[in-house]
């Protein structure tokens, strides 16, 4: 089994000090670096007092080595949706049912209803479900990796129009897109 406590943790924007603290009883970022790292064992007591640390179920800090994880592959900013350097594990907050892939979106600029620090998860549809994304929200690939994010405003084959978020932008139409996600989730902090 593999620990995700780092990757759940830098996700948090928190710091090993932050994570040894909010344990209880406190413990010392040394440890909580051990556990990460694998140099300590991480038992269940251990995996219980993260998780709540953590604010998030003690599953989650686990995952075996064969498991698909929801991968963050675009964060939208002032100028538009936009790929991230390198895919990144996406914390899901709540099991999503349903069939495809799952993915998330970090919103790092308000933009229209979306504000800084939104994650927004999706899911891809198969092209016959398509047309039934008509007026929602959703994620284009575009070529050089780059992403195109708004409400499917109209479709024909494998071109899509879509419609951003931000104030005063124009259409944009992807030709040939590999694939469609529509968005299921939106994830704000309070």
């Amino acid at each position: 089994m593999i620990n995700r406590i780092r990757d759940i943790r830098r996700e948090k924007g928190l710091t090993l000090a932050d994570v040894a603290e909010r344990c209880s009883p406190p413990t010392t970022a040394q440890t909580i670096g051990r556990l990460e790292t694998g140099t300590r064992q991480l038992s269940l007591t251990w995996m219980n007092r993260i998780a709540l640390a953590l604010g998030v179920d003690p599953e989650l800090l686990v995952r075996g080595e064969e498991s698909a994880q929801p991968q963050m592959v675009a964060r939208l900013t002032d100028a538009g949706a936009e790929a991230l350097p390198a895919p990144r594990d996406a914390i899901l907050p709540t099991a999503l049912g349903g069939d495809g892939p799952l993915m998330a979106m970090a919103v790092d600029a308000s933009c229209g209803e979306y504000r800084a620090g939104d994650q927004v998860w999706f899911r891809q549809v198969s092209e016959e479900d398509w047309p039934r994304c008509i007026n929602r929200d959703v994620l284009v690939p575009r070529p050089g990796g780059r992403f195109a994010f708004g409400r499917m405003i109209d479709r024909d084959a494998r071109r899509v129009a879509l419609f951003p978020p931000g104030a005063g932008q124009r259409q944009v139409v992807v030709d040939n897109a590999a694939w469609l996600a529509v968005a299921e989730m939106l994830v704000r902090k309070l």
